[in-house]
């Protein structure tokens, strides 16, 4: 399909732990609906999966690039080779276990226009943001805010936050990433916006449930060095 003059290019990066059939399918579904999302004529997503099972070897999802990271797993440091790996000027920063409603990026985009310096969003969850007294289509909540104002599980931004924030903190491997990264914009006063007319539905949990509680525990700690790096910055609600 040809892609005209005026379509707007994204990267989605996507984390995948593809461990079992089912946590493939689960990848495989979340590509489908990104896919079928928006007019392929208007909006035009660049997905790369950056896969952790590296036993599935040269595997490649449907309509994507498909990287198996030599270096460990780290949340920030698989997402910083994503980033690497892509150069359109908008980016999204995705969990693989995302349902993705029509018109999601358009919506996102509308508002990037009109509020030129919001540099940071994310979209709003049917199934979680009710539960939390965040409901559809009430406009933009700015903020900072992990649960509420951010999707840590979807992060749509202008690449050229990076060029102010740098690469994300690879020394955080999973817990305290999406909260690191909460702080960063706060400190910096980049506008960040939850979009809550642009809908991408969280099936939470999906490859986190099945790690042993070992793992489990490893990777949802908060370690000391995200609290030297932090405590003294922030208020306690942005922590």
């Amino acid at each position: 399909m040809t892609i005209t003059e005026n379509s707007i290019e994204i990267d989605v990066i996507i984390l995948s732990y593809a461990q079992t059939e089912n946590l493939k399918e689960v990848t495989i579904n979340s590509i489908k609906s990104l896919l079928d999302s928006e007019d392929a004529l208007e909006i035009k997503f660049n997905v790369v999966v950056m896969e952790s099972n590296k036993e599935l070897d040269s595997y490649q999802y449907s309509n994507s690039l498909t990287i198996y990271p030599e270096e460990t797993f780290g949340f920030h440091r698989y997402l910083n080779i994503g980033i690497d790996n892509t150069s359109s000027p908008y980016v999204c920063l995705c969990n693989n276990d995302l349902l993705y409603h029509k018109g999601w990026a358009s919506e996102i985009l509308k508002y990037m226009k009109y509020i030129p310096d919001l540099i940071s969003a994310s979209p709003l969850c049917s199934i979680y943001h009710h539960n939390v007294g965040v409901h559809m289509n009430t406009g933009m909540w700015e903020g900072y805010q992990i649960g509420y104002e951010i999707s840590g599980w979807c992060l749509f931004v202008k690449r050229s936050l990076f060029d102010i924030i740098g690469r994300l903190d690879e020394n955080l491997i999973f817990g305290g990433a999406d909260y690191d990264y909460s702080n960063t914009l706060a400190v910096l006063n980049l506008k960040h916006g939850l979009i809550t007319s642009s809908i991408v539905d969280h099936l939470d949990k999906t490859t986190i449930s099945i790690q042993s509680d070992e793992s489990r525990s490893k990777l949802i700690y908060k370690t000391n060095y995200f609290d030297h790096k932090w405590n003294h910055r922030l208020l306690p609600r942005f922590y």
